[in-house]
């Protein structure tokens, strides 16, 4: 019967000591409307080229976005997924309610399939990673 009980305090304690934890670490809204999250807001994250000759040559699409924050928007690192894709981008801060882009360019040379490849946006905003993706057909 000792035991229950200590048990049943303990759980007690513990839970009281989580609940003023979590009420700590919760910020201060009241009165605030409270802020976008994200910063980052790209007007899609994924395209399809369709089918393309892989005797065409590259092909290439840009991806817009919109500063949604209130700072300037800096896209500190893009990165493809592998070699057939090259990258570019808007490399200057992108001021609050501006646009930029981030360009993936495909090579098809040597590809013969579907396919599909990422381009991972780094950025100092929300989110701080995104991932783009562009695919279709090599004929």
């Amino acid at each position: 019967m000792k035991k229950s009980i200590f048990l049943t305090v303990m759980c007690m304690a513990f839970s009281l000591c989580l609940a003023q934890q979590n009420a700590a670490s919760k910020p201060e809204t009241k009165g605030k409307q409270a802020e976008p999250k994200e910063t980052v807001a790209f007007d899609k994250v994924e395209h399809d080229f369709g089918t393309i000759q892989e005797s065409g040559g590259t092909v290439e699409y840009a991806f817009s976005f919109k500063n949604a924050g209130k700072t300037p928007l800096v896209i500190t690192k893009v990165s493809a997924s592998c070699g057939c894709t090259a990258t570019d981008y808007t490399k200057e801060p992108v001021a609050p309610g501006k646009k930029g882009f981030v360009k993936a360019t495909f090579d098809p040379r040597g590809v013969k399939s579907a396919f599909t490849k990422n381009v991972t946006v780094f950025t100092d905003g929300e989110p701080q990673r995104i991932v783009l993706t562009i695919k279709g057909d090599v004929k």
